[in-house]
């Protein structure tokens, strides 16, 4: 017993006695005796990443829309919103500056995306692809920008879409480029 137990197995004696192993010897154990065992382990395992590689990919895609989210609401707050306006209004202001984006970048607001997926979770930005996320967050802070020198919101509605588009050719041109997809 005392060999065992420094190499993770424990026997004990008694009612509920039997031999034990850490959960990474049972399973050589159990692959070495079945090999149907032994698929079954690799299947769940490749499971598991695939599903932990699903989930840190959207994460990593939302993540980078907020990085310049505060830049943008900021420019949004000093530059758009009145003092005396009620929060309501201010953040009627908010979602029609996210619309902006939203036009500039797919072509409808996110009501309008609403309207056309009502059985889907979440918003317009939840299903984007990584390289839309990029360009998103690029135009959040060339909005900023533009807001803060005085760019009408018709302006830089199609500025914003040039170079959405432009962006988007760069980001999707694999050919000749190793670019994030």
């Amino acid at each position: 017993m005392e060999k065992t137990n420094a190499i993770g197995l424990v026997v004990r004696k008694g009612r509920y006695g039997g031999t034990y192993a850490v959960r990474d010897l049972a399973f050589e154990f159990g692959t070495a005796i079945s090999v149907a065992f032994k698929l079954y382990l690799i299947e769940e395992f490749q499971k598991l990443k695939s599903a932990e590689q699903e989930k840190l990919g959207w994460t990593a895609k939302r993540e980078l829309t907020k990085i310049n989210y505060r830049i943008h609401t900021d420019a949004i707050k000093q530059n758009l919103i009145p003092a005396t306006i009620s929060a309501q209004q201010a953040s009627y202001i908010y979602a029609n500056e996210a619309d902006v984006l939203n036009v500039a970048m797919f072509g409808m607001t996110a009501q309008q995306w609403r309207r056309n997926n009502p059985t889907l979770p979440g918003n317009i930005r939840d299903y984007a692809t990584v390289n839309e996320l990029i360009c998103l967050s690029n135009m959040e802070n060339l909005n900023a920008g533009f807001i803060e020198s005085g760019m009408s919101q018709s302006e830089r509605l199609q500025k914003l879409n040039k170079i959405a588009i432009q962006q988007m050719r760069v980001l999707t041109e694999t050919d000749s480029r190793l670019l994030l997809k």
